[in-house]
């Protein structure tokens, strides 16, 4: 049996998750960012994950923060979005393999994420409403190159500053409105 939810649109719940990335920085250490404002969604009758993330949110110190968003790192204006659409989301146990494309500065090329899947669960909300929720953590990498983000500079020994691997880190909340005879779990 799948842990995958079988029925219903769910919807990622922002607050509760989180979109980053982390590569190599200096040569030496891992730099770690990711993205205030993304959507998503999981179509579980088709399987379907469909996700974006706005560039221009993308969350780090001002003086970084407008570099990444010039043309030659993300290019924010003329490619305002990151998204991702899947082509087949497969669960065994509480592992789940997502393949789908993956489109970042124009450029769409195929991926596969890893993870696991948690849930559901029942939740009354504060304003009264109950939902169900179920997790999603997802782990790919990819290289930044095959997207145009091939901007790097070299250190003072000649090493490159930046690492071409570049690994998005997905931690997902999705949510749907509760159904009574879905046999979701009753966590009020």
């Amino acid at each position: 049996m799948s842990p995958l939810p079988a029925t219903r649109t769910w919807t990622v719940d922002a607050r509760h998750s989180r979109v980053g990335f982390r590569v190599k920085h200096h040569a030496v250490a891992i730099f770690r960012s990711g993205f205030g404002d993304f959507e998503g969604r999981y179509e579980a009758t088709t399987g379907s994950l469909t996700g974006s993330a706005r560039v221009d949110s993308v969350q780090t110190f001002d003086g970084l923060r407008s570099r990444m968003l010039e043309p030659d790192v993300f290019d924010a204006e003329r490619h305002p979005t990151i998204s991702f659409v899947s082509t087949s989301t497969r669960a065994n146990g509480s592992g789940v393999t997502v393949e789908g494309d993956l489109t970042m500065r124009g450029v769409t090329r195929p991926v596969v994420a890893t993870g696991t899947v948690s849930g559901t669960s029942r939740v009354r909300r504060y304003d009264g409403s109950v939902n169900d929720h179920f997790g999603l953590d997802l782990e790919l990498t990819i290289d930044r190159r095959e997207f145009g983000l091939d901007w790097n500079n070299e250190l003072l020994d000649g090493r490159l500053n930046l690492g071409w691997d570049v690994t998005l880190e997905l931690s997902l909340e999705l949510s749907a409105p509760a159904e009574e005879d879905d046999g979701a779990a009753r966590g009020e």
